[in-house]
């Protein structure tokens, strides 16, 4: 991080000055997070700027300005600014783009900035805030191996990494060892830490949900964005926000949590995908891609019983497929493995069967496995759910 801070040192320190920041970690829920928080604070009226990845069509989907994304001629000027001024020093890519984006949004007028962490915390390029306004720490499974570590307590002190002293951070559902390891760092550092069903709850209704924390109740709609686990996720961004002293009205908080919107997370597609398939069929699509994740998308399926689930999964090289496919396996009708033409590493196909116990078959990208589906499957409507890799969800946006 250093290196980083040298740099931007020599940019004049562009993320000193920033709007109030809301910082986001976590292995699952991060995305989602930062984008029920988006929705209200400018359902508030805020300015809102956001930092997320990775891109899935576009490079500059990364940077969001208060008044929409990222230009690519503002973009590529700023990145030109970037390597000029670090001269040929050592630097990564994440590092360069973090520090791109700090430049635009010091320019850039705005009433919330929020962050989300790229990978672990502590070492992340985003840790380089100081004093955010709060921070807040989503669902912790395995992931990253090769960076983080087999050890869920490890990888719970990593992403712990972005807490400052004195600013208040916000976690949700979390297996006890890690709430022991942020209640831990929490103290350490003097950061007041707000814990679901301890210090903020949020509970589904009849026809919504009810949220409560010491700022009060809250009477919320069921969240835009599909499966009881975004109900976690909705309640980790509006428990940060009520911590990070904005002032945003109660009506706020319902109107963003209805309306948010988050490509490739339990996005329902239409167009020349959709086409391959019967009518009356659904074609969905979720970026998930960890154990963690798989057991997420697996609470979720219960509730599409009502008719028969195939799912087509392609993956990237390196992650827990057999994990990841485990709890979702029981709940299908049949699985498909897949991988797209110049998807990011993606996993061999005939590995991805494998994973599944066999279980799988080959059905090649998914636009050969839809047809595969079409002409074997029984007549009547059936659901579809592609998923696996973010890198396959932005390979499929491309073709919708």
């Amino acid at each position: 991080m250093g290196r980083l801070l040298d740099l931007l040192g020599k940019l004049g320190n562009p993320h000193q000055r920033l709007a109030p920041v809301l910082h986001v970690a976590g292995t699952n829920g991060k995305g989602s997070t930062c984008a029920f928080a988006r929705a209200v604070a400018e359902a508030a009226g805020l300015r809102v700027q956001v930092y997320t990845s990775p891109h899935l069509i576009d490079f500059n989907e990364r940077i969001r300005l208060s008044n929409g994304l990222v230009s690519h001629r503002r973009l590529a000027d700023a990145l030109e600014l970037v390597e000029r001024v670090n001269g040929g020093a050592p630097i990564t890519v994440f590092e360069v783009i973090t520090a791109t984006a700090l430049v635009l949004f010091a320019e850039d007028p705005a009433d919330l900035c929020i962050l989300e962490v790229g990978l672990g915390g502590r070492g992340d390029a985003t840790n380089v805030i100081a004093r955010p306004a709060a921070c807040a720490i989503t669902s912790i499974s395995i992931d990253h191996r090769d960076f983080l570590g087999d050890s869920l307590t490890g990888i719970a002190a990593e992403k712990a990494g972005i807490i400052k002293p004195g600013v208040p951070v916000v976690t949700g559902a979390q297996r006890p060892e890690v709430l022991e390891v942020f209640a831990r760092i929490a103290a350490e550092r003097g950061a007041p830490l707000a814990m679901r069903d301890r210090d903020w709850r949020i509970t589904p209704t009849a026809d919504g949900l009810d949220f409560a924390d010491s700022h009060g109740c809250l009477s919320l709609p069921f969240p835009s964005l599909v499966g009881p686990h975004q109900y976690d996720n909705a309640g980790i961004a509006v428990a940060a926000l009520r911590a990070s002293g904005l002032m945003i009205p109660d009506r706020a908080f319902a109107t963003g949590l209805a309306h948010a919107e988050w490509a490739g997370r339990m996005q329902k597609l239409g167009g020349a995908l959709l086409s391959l398939l019967p009518g009356g069929w659904e074609l969905w699509l979720d970026g998930a891609h960890n154990p963690g994740a798989g057991v997420a998308l697996a609470q979720h399926l219960p509730g599409w019983a009502d008719r028969p689930l195939h799912l087509v999964i392609g993956m990237k090289q390196g992650k827990d497929a057999a994990e990841f496919l485990k709890p979702m396996l029981p709940f299908a009708a049949s699985v498909w493995a897949v991988a797209e033409p110049g998807q990011h590493l993606a996993l061999p196909v005939e590995d991805v069967i494998a994973a599944s116990g066999g279980v799988a078959r080959h059905g090649g990208t998914v636009a050969d496995a839809l047809r595969k589906l079409a002409t074997e499957a029984p007549a009547g409507p059936a659901r579809v759910l592609v998923c696996g890799s973010l890198y396959l969800a932005g390979a499929l946006l491309r073709q919708v």
